[in-house]
C-alpha cells in the first residue's frame, strides 16, 4: 500500500527556492512498507527519466516547478498518477476517470468505507453515469455484475446524499435486480446498514453452540449406554451356596428399590421439564411479542419524522400495489406469462420484512381502499385489509406463478414442477428434493440431461457452480454439471470469442474466492472461445505455461485448472514474452497473432521491468514493437477480482478494458466483438442497454 502526503503552499515554495539553488528538491512525501514506494505522474517530465532534471536548464526547472503547482494546488480528475504494486512493479494509482474508477475497483470484497469514497468521487465527476454503475452492479442480466452487497451500499448512500433520486427511480431498480431489493433496502435502513452482517456472525456463533450441545448430548447418551451395558453385562451365574443366595436376594431388592425411587425420580424430573420448556415457550412468546411491537414503534416513529423515509416507504409500496393490482388482471384474463414477481417477494404478512417495514399493511391499503371511514376504525381496517391482502392477492397468485415454495411448505413434493425452480433456489434446496422426492427428482436431471428439459442457471455466479461440486452426493454435483452446461449454452447462443485467450492468476494473493472465480471464468472462457484456443488457458508463474485443459466432466476439468502450476508468482510480462518466443520462432504472421487475452487477477503483478517506471503493459507494448509485432499487440481485458488501488492503463489507453466483478455478465461486451476496445469505451458499452436509460438524476 502506498501512502503519500502532497505539499502545501509553504514547502511548495521552499521547493521552488531548492530549485533555483540547485539543492535536490523532494517533490513529496512517501510513506510506505516498502522503502522503494514512490508515486509519479505520468507525465514524462516528473520522476526518473533519460535526462535528469539536475541537467536541465534554468527555465526547464522553472516550468518544473509551475508543473509541480499545477499538479498538486490544481488536482485534475483526469490526472494519472503512478505508484507501485503489493509486488514492487510500477502501476497506476487511478484510470484519471473517477467513475471508471469505480467501475474498475468495486468488487464484492471492497470494504465499505473504500466504496463510498469511490461513489462520492464518482458522482462528483459524473452523477448520471455513477448511478448507472450504481445499477450495473445489482444488474442480474444483461452485463450487470450480481453484486449485491455492494449495491446495497451503494443505494444506501443515495439514500442519504440524494434521496429523490433514489425515490425516482424504484421500479427501474427493482428491474435491475428483483422486487425484493426493495423491503431489503427499507429493512436496512430500520435494522442498520451492517445487520445481515451481524446476523452472520450471530448465526455462526449459534450454530457454533449447537454443535457444542450436540456433541455434549451424545457423549452423555453414549456415557448412560455403556454404564447400562456394563450393568447388564454383571456375573448372573447362581451361587451355590445358601448364603450367598441371600446375599444376591438382599442385593435385588434393594435394587428394585433403588430402581422405583429412581423412577420417581425421572418422572419428577420430566414433569418439571416440561414446565419449564413451558415456561421458556411463554416468555418466548412474550419476547417476540414486545419485539415485535418495538419494531412498528420504530417504524412509525421514523415513517412521521423523516419525510425522506416517508416517500421513500411510500413509493415502494405504491410500486408492490400497482404492479400486484397489473398481475391480478392478468390471472383474471388468463395471462399467466405475464405475471410478475411482485407476489413472490412482497412480504409475507408477520414475518421478519413485514415486522420491520409494515409494508404489508401499507401495500394493502392501496389496494383496498376504505370507502367509508366512518363504517370501522383505523385499526380494524387495517387488520382486515392484511388479510384480504394475504387470501386475494398472494394466495392466488402464488399458486399461479407454481413457486416451488408453496408446493414444498405444504409437504407436496411429488407434485413439485422443478422446471420452474429458479437456478439459486435449485442450488439451495436440491439436497432437500434428493431426500423428499428422489425418484422423480433424478428423472428430472435424467430429463434435462438428454435435453427433455431445462434446468435454470441464470442468477447464479460462474464459480457458485462450481463451488457445489465439493458435494458429496452424485445428485448434488450433477445438478452442478447440468447448471454449468446450461450457463455455457446460453453464452454460446449471444455469440463465440474469436481467438481469445484467458490468463488465470491462482497466485498465493488470490486466495480465497478470487482464486475460485478466476478458475471458473478462466474455464468459462476456454469453452467459449473458437478453435485453436477452445479449451486452453495460461497460468501466472515465473514460467507460464500454456494448458490444454483435461477432463471430461466439470469437476475434472475444475480440478485440473486448480492444480496447475502456477507457484506464487504473478509474472506478468512473462505470458507475453513466450508468446513472442514462440511467435520469432516459428516467424509467425502479425495477423496470426493471439488476438485477446482475458486477465483474470487481481492486478497485483511483480516487478519485470529494468525501467522502474515502465508499468506492465508499457514494456508489453515496447516488446512487442522491438520484435516487429507492434500493430498486432492483443487487446488485454484487464479483470479485477480483488479490492486493489492498482490500475494497469489509464483510461483513454487504446486496445484495452478495464472490468471487474464475479459475474459472467460482462464477457458479452466481447462476444463476436473484435473492434477496438478502451477502458472508457468499455464501461459505456456496459450501461447503454434501453434499462439504462430510464435512469434519472433528479437531485
Amino acid at each position: 500500500m502506498v501512502v503519500f502526503k502532497l505539499l502545501g503552499p509553504p514547502e511548495l515554495e521552499k521547493f521552488r527556492n531548492s530549485l533555483e539553488t540547485k539543492q535536490t528538491p523532494l517533490a513529496m512525501e512517501i510513506i510506505s512498507e516498502n522503502p522503494s514506494a514512490s508515486l509519479l505522474s505520468n507525465d514524462p517530465s516528473v520522476g526518473p527519466t533519460k535526462n535528469s532534471p539536475t541537467q536541465a536548464s534554468g527555465n526547464t526547472s522553472a516550468s518544473f516547478a509551475d508543473h509541480m503547482d499545477n499538479l498538486y494546488n490544481k488536482v485534475s480528475s483526469e490526472q494519472t498518477i503512478k505508484g507501485l504494486t503489493e509486488n514492487n512493479s510500477a502501476t497506476f494509482l487511478s484510470t484519471g476517470n473517477p467513475c471508471l474508477d469505480f467501475f474498475f475497483h468495486i468488487v464484492p470484497n471492497t470494504p465499505h468505507e473504500t466504496l463510498v469514497k469511490r461513489l462520492e468521487l464518482s458522482w462528483a465527476h459524473d452523477p448520471l453515469t455513477t448511478l448507472k454503475l450504481v445499477c450495473n452492479l445489482r444488474g442480474g442480466r444483461g452485463t450487470g455484475k450480481s453484486d449485491r452487497e455492494s449495491f446495497y451500499s451503494a443505494a444506501l448512500w443515495l439514500y442519504t446524499n440524494h434521496p429523490q433520486t433514489l425515490v425516482a427511480n424504484i421500479p427501474a431498480i427493482a428491474d435491475f435486480g428483483y422486487f425484493k431489493d426493495l423491503p431489503e433496502i427499507l429493512y436496512r435502513l430500520m435494522e442498520g446498514a451492517s445487520v445481515r452482517q451481524d446476523q452472520k456472525k450471530e448465526w455462526s456463533v449459534t450454530k457454533g453452540l449447537a454443535i457444542i450441545n450436540g456433541i455434549k448430548k451424545r457423549r452423555q447418551a453414549q456415557k448412560e449406554a455403556n454404564a447400562k451395558k456394563a450393568k447388564s453385562g454383571e456375573n448372573k451365574a447362581e451361587n451355590v451356596g445358601t448364603e450367598e443366595k441371600n446375599i444376591e436376594e438382599k442385593e435385588k431388592n434393594v435394587d428394585e428399590k433403588k430402581s422405583e425411587k429412581t423412577k420417581v425420580e425421572d418422572s419428577t424430573e420430566d414433569k418439571i421439564e416440561e414446565i419449564t420448556e413451558k415456561i421458556r415457550k411463554e416468555l418466548g412468546h412474550t419476547e417476540r411479542q414486545r419485539r415485535k411491537l418495538m419494531a412498528a414503534k420504530k417504524l412509525i416513529d421514523q415513517y412521521n419524522s423523516n419525510a425522506n423515509f416517508q416517500c421513500l416507504h411510500n413509493r415502494v409500496s405504491e410500486h408492490f400495489a400497482v404492479c400486484l393490482k397489473q398481475d391480478l388482471d392478468n390471472l383474471k384474463a388468463n395471462k399467466l406469462t405475464k405475471i410478475s414477481l411482485a407476489a413472490k417477494w412482497c412480504p409475507s404478512l408477520d414475518h421478519s420484512y413485514d415486522r420491520s417495514t409494515l409494508l404489508c399493511e401499507s401495500i394493502a391499503k392501496r389496494i383496498f381502499p376504505q370507502e367509508d371511514e366512518a363504517q370501522v376504525n383505523e385499526v380494524q381496517y387495517a387488520f382486515r385489509v392484511r388479510e384480504q391482502l394475504r387470501k386475494q392477492v398472494l394466495v392466488p397468485l402464488r399458486k399461479a406463478l407454481e413457486l416451488p415454495e408453496v408446493f414444498m411448505s405444504a409437504n407436496e413434493w411429488n407434485t413439485l414442477p422443478y422446471n420452474r425452480v429458479a437456478s439459486v433456489a435449485m442450488k439451495l434446496n436440491k439436497d432437500k428434493f434428493l431426500k423428499h422426492d428422489k425418484d422423480r427428482f433424478e428423472a428430472y436431471l435424467g430429463d434435462v440431461a438428454s435435453g427433455k428439459k431445462t434446468i435454470a442457471a441464470g442468477a447464479l455466479l460462474p464459480h457458485e457452480i462450481i463451488g457445489c461440486l465439493e458435494e458429496t452426493k452424485e445428485g448434488e454435483v450433477q445438478v452442478a454439471e447440468l447448471q454449468w452446461k446450461r450457463l455455457v449454452d446460453d453464452m454460446l447462443k449471444k455469440g463465440k470469442m474469436k481467438n481469445s485467450l484467458s490468463v488465470c492468476d491462482v497466485s498465493g494473493s488470490m486466495d480465497g474466492t478470487p482464486m475460485e472465480v478466476s478458475v471458473a471464468l478462466g474455464l468459462l472462457v476456454s469453452e467459449l472461445t473458437e478453435e485453436p484456443w477452445k479449451g486452453r488457458v495460461i497460468t501466472f508463474s515465473e514460467e507460464p505455461k500454456l494448458h490444454l485443459i483435461e477432463g471430461d466432466t466439470l469437476s475434472e476439468k475444475t480440478k485440473f485448472v486448480r492444480e496447475m502450476d502456477a507457484g506464487m508468482n504473478t509474472n506478468f510480462q512473462k505470458v507475453f514474452d513466450c508468446i513472442l518466443e514462440v511467435a520469432d520462432r516459428v516467424k509467425l504472421e502479425p495477423e496470426r497473432m493471439v488476438n485477446r487475452l482475458f486477465v483474470f487477477s487481481d492486478m497485483e503483478f511483480d516487478e519485470a521491468s529494468s525501467n522502474p517506471w515502465e508499468t506492465d503493459y508499457e514494456a508489453i507494448v515496447r516488446k512487442f514493437t522491438e520484435k516487429g509485432y507492434g500493430d498486432a499487440v492483443p487487446q488485454i481485458i484487464f479483470w479485477n477480482l480483488r479490492d486493489s488501488r492498482a490500475v494497469p492503463v489509464p483510461a483513454r489507453q487504446k486496445g484495452v478494458a478495464l472490468v471487474s466483478g464475479f459475474s459472467k455478465n460482462l464477457l458479452t461486451l466481447f462476444l463476436d466483438n473484435e473492434g477496438e476496445l478502451s477502458p472508457e469505451e468499455a464501461m459505456q458499452s456496459a450501461i447503454a442497454g434501453p434499462e439504462y436509460q430510464k435512469l434519472t438524476v433528479v437531485d
